[in-house]
């Protein structure tokens, strides 16, 4: 789940920076997506590998 949400935020903050030119609102709208992002990627990975 780890590596889900360091993938979310780094592609969060990259959108982030594209999208809002000031910096830190890029970097604080990018960290909360791709939180967002992350979750889900986890979320939706854990539910894959599980064999119960």
């Amino acid at each position: 789940m780890g590596s889900g949400i360091a993938l979310g935020l780094a592609i969060g903050v990259v959108f982030g920076l594209f999208v809002f030119d000031n910096m830190a609102i890029g970097i604080g709208v990018g960290v909360g997506v791709g939180l967002a992002i992350g979750i889900a990627l986890g979320a939706g990975n854990g539910a894959g590998e599980r064999d119960d």
